[in-house]
């Protein structure tokens, strides 16, 4: 790697308030913010606004469509109207 061109790459928390869930890790990103983590030193924060511990595909709280009750919706609404011809 060519010296001076490169992001420093150090330790950063990622937060996710939501689900008060943290991880520490390594990263260019950076923040002004500060924290102090469990080993006592603090480093830079990065909130973000939804992770593993709140997405619902990792939660396993994702809400299944009702398709079939999608259409019987629509037919009730649009079924009478025109049609083809």
């Amino acid at each position: 790697m060519k010296p001076g061109i490169h992001p420093t790459y150090g330790p950063v928390v990622f937060r996710d308030k939501v689900a008060d869930f943290a991880i520490l890790t390594r990263s260019t990103a950076t923040s002004e913010k500060t924290v102090e983590w469990e080993d006592g030193n603090t480093y830079p924060v990065i909130d973000v606004e939804i992770s593993s511990a709140s997405h619902p595909f990792y939660t396993g709280t994702a809400r299944v469509m009702d398709t079939a009750g999608r259409v019987e919706r629509f037919e009730r609404r649009y079924g009478g109207r025109g049609g083809r011809g």
